[in-house]
């Protein structure tokens, strides 16, 4: 690959040091994750404080009801692998049941979208299978935010006053919290969760009761969460309270504590692609992870060395590949524990081959998947402006709260660690956002939505089925290069993950710009195929570009087909990177949404 650098424009210096680096969404869970490597935590120690600090500084963006996918290279093991924090849909989750409720898509809010919550026993298994302290000093941290406070940032404002009349109307429970002295909180003012810091505080004493070492406080911090006062107060809820959502009816939920006692997270390989020196790991279809390594198998035949990646013939190169790979995670993806993906055949150089020749100069406006024998469901578009908008619906949005059905640009949050072992890992949490759901009184937090990703269709890949996980959007990723790890990276953002996630890869690789000029450059996001979350529009051939990219590109892609709109300069993602090469760590974070830092020294 080349080593042209056709666009050196940078906000910030790349961070370079030797002992570690942090990077992540939020600039408070970037200094957590980096004082747990300087008291002598690895990168995991590092991740789950990280993660918890981010539910409570984040919380319109994920929350402890969420779920997580993590990948990482452990140097004992020498391995890339794969940790699964998605939970299934509850054991009462049937296609009959929502049909019987009046619903043809699972609600985009409220205890009907629930799925097993996977983030504190995921963490709890990063903690005792990888890490080396104690749960007290994991979770410290997000206690002391929860309790003291935070300073509010301006999108949770901006998210909390979009849901303010559905609070007061029909949420009493959230308007508790999220209205402190019945009003919006303001940008900037200290906000305070006691309920959440008063569950982890709980959590620990339960842990720390019974003596012995870090393994037997892990074991029981997870059964307090999942046998315990936790699940008991979920379950209760869900029974006896019915919650208004995006059907425009009440419901009550049907995840029960036995649903949560009887899952547990797990260890998976991660997929694969070789692309020239790097073979890139993601999680398998039960995420669209795979949807990355689809479009690096379709880009392997363009030449885009010393190419403008601010340019037309890279930007349409590009977004035609995004659309062809896209397509087929609509038909075929789904989780490969219930139903068969053939994603050998979806990465093999024969049918990429064949796939590819349907990339012109010409933007398409159709979707067009693939075609594999006796795989793969139909696929059904809603075109936006369909639908009416619903609050808290769908995934949170950096940009404009409220936006029409086809602006929807999903959020939650991302961070990537190295310690200074080689340790690395990348994760995405997200999931039970403030506006999802009803907060649970006791716990002080409220439960996820990623139930809405299912269809109510019988034989589609995805198809809603009880113990069966939900084809997340959440899509961390991994590299190596020449065989050994070399770079860890991700972001917020939906749909739009993997195609923020596959810019970066390729301005670093074939344009040698380094991590803060490959998240700094001009970047963009198609709307074309149908988004995840309630309620599955698309907007067939929309390309939004940020106006940082010339007016003579907008019209060079607008005369070949695109429906380009022009977004603001610093719009399109909130990537953060983090790489090692010998004895060097580097990292980076984005400037978009004011927010996100990178640490390390």
């Amino acid at each position: 690959m080349s080593n042209v650098n056709p666009n050196p424009f940078t906000t910030r210096p790349e961070i370079e040091g030797s002992f570690g680096v942090v990077t992540s969404t939020h600039w408070i869970a970037t200094a957590v994750g980096m004082s747990i490597l300087e008291k002598g935590g690895n990168a995991f120690d590092a991740a789950v404080a990280t993660a918890f600090t981010l539910q409570v500084v984040e919380p319109h963006l994920n929350g402890a009801g969420g779920d997580v996918p993590i990948v990482l290279y452990d140097v004992r093991k020498g391995r890339p692998e794969v940790i699964c924090g998605q939970g299934p849909a509850p054991a009462g989750a049937t296609i009959r049941y929502y049909r019987g409720l009046g619903l043809d898509m699972v609600p985009g809010t409220g205890l009907l979208a629930a799925c097993v919550p996977g983030t504190f026993e995921t963490w709890m298994m990063l903690l005792a299978e990888y890490g080396t302290l104690r749960p007290a000093d994991v979770l410290a941290p997000a206690i002391y935010y929860a309790r003291e406070g935070h300073p509010l940032v301006e999108r949770a404002h901006a998210t909390i006053r979009s849901v303010e009349t559905l609070f007061r109307q029909h949420w009493p429970t959230s308007a508790a919290v999220w209205l402190p002295g019945g009003t919006v909180p303001e940008t900037g003012s200290l906000f305070v969760n006691r309920g959440l810091a008063d569950t982890y505080a709980r959590i620990l004493r339960e842990a720390e009761s019974g003596g012995g070492g870090r393994e037997q406080e892990i074991a029981r911090a997870r059964k307090a969460w999942s046998e315990g006062f936790v699940a008991d107060a979920i379950d209760r809820f869900c029974r006896t309270q019915k919650v208004m959502d995006t059907s425009g009816e009440a419901h009550r939920g049907i995840l029960t504590g036995h649903d949560m006692a009887t899952w547990k997270p797990r260890i998976e390989a991660p997929l694969t692609y070789d692309y020239g020196r790097y073979t890139v790991c993601k999680a398998g279809p039960w995420s669209q992870g795979p949807v990355l390594l689809q479009q690096l198998a379709l880009l392997k035949g363009f030449a885009l060395d010393g190419l403008d990646v601010a340019g037309a013939e890279f930007i349409h190169t590009v977004v035609e590949c995004a659309k062809l790979a896209y397509a087929d995670r609509e038909k075929f993806y789904g989780d490969p524990d219930v139903v068969k993906v053939p994603m050998d055949v979806l990465l093999s150089d024969a049918y990429n081959d064949a796939r590819r020749k349907l990339v012109t100069d010409a933007a398409s406006l159709e979707l067009r998947p693939g075609s594999v024998e006796g795989f793969g469901g139909d696929v059904k578009l809603r075109r936006a402006g369909e639908v009416p908008v619903a609050a808290g619906a769908g995934e949170p949005t950096v940009g404009k709260i409220a936006a029409k059905p086809g602006e929807v640009r999903g959020d939650t949050v991302h961070f990537d660690i190295i310690d200074r072992d080689g340790n690395m890992i990348s994760a995405t949490p997200s999931g039970g956002w403030l506006q999802s759901s009803p907060i649970i009184p006791e716990l002080g937090f409220c439960l996820g939505t990623r139930a809405q990703m299912f269809w109510l269709e019988e034989g589609h890949p995805a198809a809603l089925a009880p113990g069966k996980r939900p084809r997340t959007t959440l899509s961390p990723t991994l590299a190596l290069r020449d065989g050994e790890p070399y770079l860890a990276w991700g972001t917020p953002g939906g749909d739009q993950q993997d195609q923020w996630n596959l810019q970066l890869f390729l301005r670093h690789v074939h344009a040698g710009l380094n991590l803060q000029e490959s998240i700094d450059a001009p970047a963009w996001h198609s709307e074309h195929f149908p988004i995840s979350f309630w309620p599955r529009t698309a907007r067939p051939g929309v390309l939004v570009i940020e106006e940082r990219v010339s007016e003579e590109v907008r019209r060079d892609l607008a005369a070949r087909g695109h429906v380009v709109e022009v977004g603001p300069a610093w719009s399109e993602g909130r990537l953060t990177a983090a790489s090692r090469d010998g004895w060097r760590r580097r990292a980076a974070a984005n400037p978009r949404g004011m927010q996100g830092y990178a640490a390390g020294r």
